[in-house]
């Protein structure tokens, strides 16, 4: 089963917590070194910023992942249209959704890492956004598989000895 097999990886896997409200992943690159950080939830940086030099546009839609006990869950803040102007879909065929505006404006296409990895299939039923504070909010109902995986990984991550935010050993280069 496959997500019993993302279980046992997951709890093998060298692990770092830290409480805050991100996931992060890193991959060994082609040569077996550190590859780098891939952001799964969360933001980056405050406010998208990721220099002092070059700065993201305020009035642009900001595309992010915030999750629930129940959903994953995606929020597009910046984006003023009336709730009928969006149009959200899943693509089984592609593993992805698709968020479309009537008036041409946005299009994003998003995949939903956690079903992949425990090859569950992308159920259109599952899907489900509302729109309010000029902020689109896309939900998925997590299926019962996730669930209780989370409910396992919880019980490690419990194990775990976690730090504060302020707390952290960082090394300085």
């Amino acid at each position: 089963m496959a997500v019993q097999h993302w279980a046992d990886a997951l709890r093998k896997a060298k692990k770092t917590a830290l409480i805050s409200d991100v996931r992060k992943w890193r991959h060994k690159t082609t040569f077996g070194g550190q590859g780098q950080w891939t952001w799964e939830v969360g933001e980056t940086t405050p406010n998208g910023i990721t220099s002092d030099l070059i700065k993201e546009n305020s009035s642009n839609p900001l595309f992010m992942r915030k999750d629930t006990k129940t959903s994953f869950q995606w929020r597009i803040r910046n984006i003023s249209y009336p709730i009928e102007v969006y149009s959200v879909s899943a693509e089984p065929m592609e593993r992805c959704c698709v968020i479309r505006t009537s008036n041409k404006k946005y299009y994003k296409k998003f995949s939903i890492p956690d079903l992949d990895r425990c090859q569950l299939p992308l159920e259109s039923a599952a899907l489900s956004f509302t729109h309010a504070n000029n902020t689109l909010i896309i939900s998925y109902k997590k299926p019962k598989e996730i669930l209780t995986l989370e409910q396992e990984l919880l019980g490690e991550l419990k194990k775990l000895k976690g730090t504060s935010e302020g707390d952290i050993d960082c090394k300085t280069q």
